[in-house]
């Protein structure tokens, strides 16, 4: 067998077997969501790709999320390491959760396009917050954990219990230009 023929053979058995373990803990994953009853709103997120033989191998960075456990909401810096790309949240989307060190390392689900009821895993080491994160006209910005709670309360935004989307805002809400008074701008990441 020649050289390139050896380095081919071995190039696409090793992408088997990755492609054959993400899959084999995709899968495991997705089965088990009664074992992450937390939810991670990630509201951005910035990283770095890895390839290997043009297949993506993994994906590094950090981010910015809430975390809403036990009807609080929570905001939280994380890095993460994951074998695919991690996405951040869309509109009031939410990802399923649970700690493996609490208030150090979270693991998330987060789904597998193109493939229905498959998720990835991926762990988040967090650096826990006293004040939520929220966007208002594209920028994010910080509140006080009581002040987010207040309006989850009044629109009835629960997504630890289903309740994934908020109740309509109110028309001052809704024209409202300016971010509420005590809230801080965050900075993007870069």
């Amino acid at each position: 067998m020649s050289r390139f023929a050896l380095r081919s053979l071995l190039l696409r058995s090793l992408i088997a077997i990755a492609i054959s373990t993400l899959s084999a803990s995709a899968l495991y994953a997705g089965g088990n969501l009664a074992q992450y009853p937390l939810r991670v709103h990630i509201f951005q997120r910035s990283e770095h790709t890895h390839y290997y033989g043009g297949v993506l191998d993994w994906s590094e960075g950090n981010g910015r999320a809430n975390l809403f456990e036990n009807g609080d909401p929570r905001g939280f810096d994380f890095d993460f390491r994951c074998g695919d790309r991690l996405m951040t949240s869309s509109g009031y989307e939410t990802y399923p959760a649970r700690w493996k060190k609490k208030d150090q390392t979270l693991e998330i689900l987060y789904p597998v396009m193109g493939k229905l009821n498959t998720m990835h895993s991926c762990e988040l080491k967090v650096d826990m917050k006293n004040f939520a994160y929220y966007r208002h006209e594209g920028n994010t910005y910080t509140e006080p954990t009581a002040v987010f709670k207040a309006w989850m309360e009044k629109h009835q935004y629960d997504p630890e219990h289903g309740k994934d989307e908020p109740a309509q805002p109110s028309q001052s809400e809704k024209s409202s230009p300016d971010p509420p008074p005590g809230t801080t701008p965050v900075p993007q990441q870069q």
